[in-house]
């Protein structure tokens, strides 16, 4: 994440605000990753979760090399054995090579950073980062289809839709292969906790998304 917060602060935010379900959102993003989301990480692949949280989506993808991306220090205690955790202001040059990324995900985290030029030196850094034909998978709260939810959290700061982020994407050069403006619903690791089988079933019905979906999805390639 980049400077919004400190980082004593983000340990108390995500303390309060994930502590409680854990293992719940571990089984969750199990599911995501099996069901849905492995389809865009190669078993071979080098992948860096940007905004990692507490490593849901590190823990639970597959793939060759992986990395893990945010200022909360107690992140790293929650990655697994093969995850490479960075300490680092997303906005900031990364301690990477050029071309060294195959993926680029990120999950309900461009919201909070500080304002839209933070969001574009991290979509700078982003595409330095990426190989030629490598991609950016990113999910995130959509604005409008949350006109007051969205604000019920303390650290949103940047508000976007599929639309906004995938011009941002565009002015950087970007190829725009997925763009959903209605994805997962909002509370899917955070609300009620539903039988996992329901989420199984949830990604099958894209018809479903249209009905409850609140967070965007998009793809985009180099």
């Amino acid at each position: 994440m980049s400077a919004a917060h400190d980082p004593a602060d983000l340990q108390r935010i995500y303390d309060a605000r994930f502590s409680s379900s854990v293992e719940y959102r571990k089984r969750v993003w199990e599911v995501l990753c099996g069901d849905w989301f492995q389809r865009f990480v190669g078993e071979k692949e080098t992948v860096l979760d940007l905004g990692c949280g507490y490593g849901e989506f590190s823990n639970a993808i597959r793939a060759g090399k992986k990395y893990a991306m945010d200022l909360n220090p107690d992140a790293p205690r929650h990655l697994g054995a093969d995850v490479e955790f960075l300490l680092q202001d997303c906005s900031a040059r990364w301690p990477l090579a050029d071309g060294s990324l195959d993926v680029v995900f990120t999950s309900n985290f461009f919201e909070h950073l500080p304002d839209k030029a933070t969001l574009g030196r991290t979509l700078d850094e982003i595409r330095r980062c990426l190989k030629p034909g490598g991609r950016l998978v990113a999910m995130g709260p959509n604005i409008k289809h949350l006109p007051g939810a969205y604000w019920d959290f303390w650290d949103h700061y940047v508000i976007l839709t599929e639309l906004s982020l995938r011009e941002a994407l565009e002015t950087r050069r970007f190829r725009i292969d997925v763009c959903l403006g209605k994805f997962l619903p909002y509370t899917m690791a955070g609300g009620p906790r539903y039988p996992l089988a329901f989420l199984h079933a949830y990604l099958k019905l894209p018809l479903a998304w249209k009905i409850f979906g609140k967070q965007f999805l998009v793809v985009a390639s180099v």
